[in-house]
């Protein structure tokens, strides 16, 4: 059975047709208000409203009824009100005042379907014409993760979230409709209106490194109302070139209208398991040329090697001197690795009155490393508050402070300062015990487990290791609005999101591979970023006939983005354990700073006719300082249209019918400011003259704007009382004049040069659906599922190259790359050397030879989505996330090394008898030499990384929460309106992978250049936790 059978088979089997209509509700309020309760009508119901928000009932409600008529709940609310009600077809309940006459049926048809877009203009969803999908805040606040934005993982057609095994709040690569460009990055967020900065604070490569997250992962769940993804380009053209990837909007939760000050806590306790994901041979133990440790120095000298003999439980020669049993030992992992718990807390106070309302919360994350030195501890403060200075004048304030202290974060990849490397390769007998404490007692210097020095002691890190990251964060926003009629306002913004970051990384005292074992500074850096964003935006809409309704909004923007760093590293320390930079023999420091400034105008208009036809158009204008100021301007527009056919068909099962497409440019400018000049850098001195350096890259006067050009098409349909909701959607992207960095002839005096010569197309489909098979007064099951589809296509590089290399891992024999006529990225790697006739030449040596240097496959899924299902019976709730990928390669390092050290069941072959390669010598005749299994798999290994290239494609149950919710009449005599509780799970089993020794997610760098290169991370975990949320009366 196929990948696609396989999803089809799922569908079929989660999608039963059934169906209830029910009118009855059960309610119990005291002291809600107006909207509240309606919410709980339409949950319960198959009734839907439509009503103004600044027209509705403004008195807090206390109700209580059990199996009522809603019809009947609804004139107990409004009498004496001075609101009335109008029910029309397909059980659209519309409210209005007294004295607003009769309601026509198509005027109000899904009026509150309202949806957040750019710039944070409210839209009435039939005026849309682009694809945006909307996530409430609750659903990713009871099974946690430490960086939130891995919570949406196959929830959201289109998005495609990977994170990195680097430990709590560990970055992730986030990408909307596939890679949009060669350079593509994260999409743009935007919390509360203003853009906040995403960027990624240190990552992996094959030479190690350590993830220390990125911007999202500072953001307090608990804090979120609303998630709204913009996915096309029509939908985030109005923000520019940070846009080009898409763009996701964060509305944060805000006071309430005539409430009193309420309180409300939510704890969360989860316990991150690690899990073994290898599946290595356990018949031979430790050594090497099938003989197991004789002495001391040979088990040292094999403590990674697995070459030794059948294990027969006698005594033999331990990496610490002693003589242990020569078993299996399976579980290093288990063992080594904690049970690592995580403490959330998250209180808030919400309050207000006709004139303002505010929300102040406090949280404080406490999460733990799997491995035992580790963990991060985040404090959030939040307050986010409107006041009605006049009748006409209303501001807004948000504020964010985050403080981070990351201790002890894992370096990844490559074995010096990396526990992971020595403990997932660990000798199939050797017990990872032994290498405790890690260090000598009297010396402190590494104890010595294997033939590598660079291969650091797991334990001496455990003890010995000082590292630690930390941020001050503070962003912030204020809003200042003037009604200049009822149909017009304009509103002044200014956002400021600033970083502070400070990073040491140190090579502990007695480290085996530092100078005298002196150990040194790795890394000492500190580093401040900010970006301002102001803007101006001027609103109005006007019904310019009885059919015809105009929209419009213009503004202007400037954004200021600033950063300065200051890098010291060296070596050796003159006095032991004294780890300060005036402690060091040798030091050096560097210092950077930048600036871009982004100025901007934009303007969008709505126009429609009778509401069923509706038209768009957008446009915006940016000049960048980061481009020659002769080619620093460009202008992108955009148009998109929505006909809203179900009105005009008024089909009885079909409440809603939208069909819609759309054009939209967007424009790019370079990742790296100072492209176009020759800038001069001061080095360190030579003899007390100072040294001078300039960059390599050649200067571009001519380099201007990318573009990325979409076309997207889509159609969106709620049938049976919007029971089953079908949205569907095709987009076609290209990019034109993609900046990249060139190599250049030596002869010119530079090495490379940006030049606008990539091109890159992305076109697919995206579905999902929606459907509520059961709906009465106590129950409710609510199904969704969601598929993307998507062909990336590397068009050209720079006009000449077929490929460049972007990435590799630690054996170095293979990479990923941009391939041109295919996906970005692909894995690229060395396949065997055949004949014309296909057979497998075998060198002299007995090991089959290298061939071409080939792309094996995209890194990049090309089918992926997710399957939720919730239910829903009286205070009882449960639900469950599947999720899949498929299409995608991973370049694995822990299957390279799996080979070259003996761990991989398919050395077993040949271990008593040798190896004859089946193929033929380069003079055609068969090939009869044989080779030693431990000398014939390391380097077959070598020659042929195919053998490192595997199916990244999987299915995971990546979430379940089961809660209870207790009602106000259970806790009358309490403090308490509600209390829930909630088990939850994440990352629970994986139904379906390829990969046997490793997790395919697993992945050391966030980065596009390094996508599906795995090796000697942190193992994947399975949480198990309970949430609980307490509301104050």
């Amino acid at each position: 059975m196929n990948c696609a059978q396989r999803i089809i088979l799922l569908i079929g089997l989660i999608f039963p047709l059934c169906a209830n209509a029910q009118t009855k509700v059960t309610l119990n309020f005291n002291g809600a208000n107006f909207e509240q309760v309606v919410e709980a009508i339409q949950q319960q119901t198959v009734y839907h409203f439509a009503y103004s928000e600044s027209k509705i009932p403004k008195h807090l409600v206390s109700i209580k009824v059990e199996e009522e008529e809603a019809i009947k709940v609804i004139d107990q609310l409004l009498l004496n009100s001075g609101y009335t009600y109008s029910v029309l077809p397909n059980h659209l309940i519309v409210i209005r005042k007294n004295a607003e006459g009769k309601i026509d049926t198509d005027s109000v048809r899904f009026l509150k379907e309202v949806v957040i877009t750019a710039l944070g203009i409210e839209k009435d969803n039939y005026k849309v014409g682009y694809a945006l999908t909307t996530i409430k805040g609750s659903s990713i606040t009871k099974a946690r993760e430490s960086n939130l934005i891995m919570a949406l993982q196959g929830r959201v057609a289109g998005l495609n979230i990977t994170g990195v095994n680097g430990g709590p709040g560990s970055a992730a690569r986030v990408l909307i409709r596939g890679v949009s460009s060669m350079t593509a990055t994260s999409p743009l967020f935007i919390v509360n209106g203003v853009p906040i900065d995403n960027s990624i604070r240190g990552s992996a490569n094959e030479y190690g490194g350590a993830d220390y997250g990125d911007g999202i992962s500072n953001i307090n769940p608990d804090d979120i109302e609303t998630i709204t993804i913009l996915k096309g380009s029509a939908a985030s053209a109005l923000y520019g070139a940070r846009a080009a990837n898409g763009v996701i909007l964060i509305n944060l939760k805000g006071g309430r209208e005539n409430t009193r000050a309420k309180f409300e806590y939510n704890t969360n306790l989860a316990f991150d398991i690690p899990v073994n994901s290898t599946d290595f041979q356990y018949l031979y133990g430790q050594g090497a040329q099938n003989k197991r440790p004789a002495d001391l120095y040979n088990a040292i000298s094999t403590g990674l090697l697995s070459w030794g003999e059948i294990m027969d439980n006698k005594l033999t020669a331990q990496v610490d001197g002693s003589m242990r049993p020569y078993t299996p030992v399976k579980n290093n992992i288990q063992t080594f690795y904690r049970i690592a718990p995580a403490f959330i807390n998250t209180l808030s106070l919400v309050g207000g009155n006709t004139k303002n309302n505010y929300r102040v919360s406090v949280s404080n994350l406490d999460y733990n490393s799997v491995l035992s030195n580790g963990a991060l501890n985040r404090k959030t403060l939040n307050f986010y508050g409107t006041l009605a200075l006049s009748p006409k004048i209303s501001l807004s304030l948000t504020g964010n402070y985050i403080y981070e202290w990351n201790k002890n974060k894992s370096y990844l990849s490559d074995g010096p300062l990396n526990p992971n490397y020595g403990i997932s390769a660990l000798a199939t007998s050797l017990d990872q015990s032994i290498l405790a404490p890690g260090f000598d007692a009297k010396t402190g210097f590494e104890s010595r487990w294997n033939a590598d020095e660079y291969k650091t002691n797991p334990y001496f890190l455990m003890n010995k290791q000082a590292d630690h990251a930390s941020r001050n964060r503070y962003i912030s926003s204020a809003v200042l609005k003037y009604q200049l009629a009822s149909w017009a306002s304009i509103q002044g913004r200014i956002g400021y999101d600033s970083s502070k970051d400070e990073l040491i990384s140190i090579l502990p005292t007695g480290i085996a591979f530092s100078i005298n074992r002196q150990g040194g500074i790795n890394a000492y850096d500190q580093n401040h970023t900010s970006e301002l964003n102001s803007d101006i935006l001027f609103s109005a809409s006007r019904n310019l006939s009885d059919k015809l309704n105009l929209e419009l909004s213009m503004g202007a923007n400037y954004r200021e983005r600033k950063g300065n760093s200051e890098k010291l590293k060296g070596s050796q320390f003159k006095v032991p354990y004294l780890y300060t930079p005036e402690n060091l023999i040798t030091s050096t420091k560097t210092l950077a700073v930048s600036r871009i400034v982004t100025e901007s105008a934009y303007y969008t208009a709505d126009l429609s006719y009778q509401r069923f036809l509706n038209f768009s158009v957008t446009g915006r204008y940016d000049i960048y300082s980061t481009l020659p100021a002769n080619n620093r301007g460009i202008f992108v527009p955009g148009i998109s249209g929505s006909f809203i056919f179900s009105d005009l068909l008024k089909l009885k099962e079909l409440n809603f019918g939208k069909l819609r497409i759309d054009f939209a440019k967007t424009s790019g400018e370079p990742i790296v400011p100072y492209t176009t000049q020759i800038y001069y850098t001061v080095d360190n001195q030579v003899n007390g003259t100072p040294v001078g350096s300039f960059s390599g890259d050649l200067p571009n006067y001519n380099l201007k704007p990318f573009t990325l050009n979409e076309i997207e098409a889509g159609l969106d349909l709620k049938f049976f009382n919007s029971r089953l909701d079908i949205d569907f959607t095709y987009f076609n992207r290209i990019t034109h004049n993609e900046i990249i960095n060139a190599k250049q002839s030596v002869t010119t005096g530079f090495t490379s040069a940006y030049v606008n010569l990539g091109e890159t197309r992305n076109a697919g489909i995206e579905l999902a659906l929606g459907y509520t098979p059961i709906l009465t007064t106590t129950s409710k099951w609510q199904i969704n599922f969601n598929l993307t589809k998507v062909k990336n296509t590397l068009l050209s590089i720079d006009g000449n190259s077929n490929y460049t290399l972007t990435g590799t891992y630690r054996p170095l024999n293979a990479n990923t790359a941009l391939v041109v006529g295919k996906p970005i990225t692909q894995v690229m790697a060395y396949d065997y050397l055949r004949d014309d006739r296909g057979n497998i030449i075998i060198g002299s040596d007995g090991i089959p030879k290298r061939g071409n240097f080939i792309p094996m496959g995209g890194t990049m899924p090309t089918l992926y989505g997710g399957i939720t299902n919730s239910f829903n019976y009286r205070q009882f709730s449960f639900s469950f996330l599947i999720d899949y990928r498929f299409g995608n390669k991973i370049l694995s390092a822990t299957e390279y090394y799996s080979y070259v050290l003996g761990l991989n069941k398919a050395t077993l072959v040949g271990r008593e008898t040798g190896i004859v390669a089946d193929g033929v010598l380069e003079n055609g005749q068969k090939n009869t030499i044989n080779v030693p299994a431990y000398a014939y798999y390391p380097e077959l290994a070598t020659n042929i990384s195919t053998l490192s290239v595997l199916n990244g494609s999987f299915i995971k149950l990546r979430q379940a929460t089961l809660g209870y919710s207790f009602n106000e009449r259970f806790l009358k005599r309490t403090p308490f309106s509600s209390i829930g509780i909630d088990l939850v799970a994440r990352n629970l089993f994986t139904l379906l992978k390829y990969t046997k020794n490793t997790d395919p997610e697993s992945q050391f760098s966030p980065t596009l250049g390094y996508a599906g290169i795995e090796g000697a991370s942190l193992p994947a975990t399975r949480s198990f936790g309970v949430n609980f949320n307490f509301k104050f009366k």
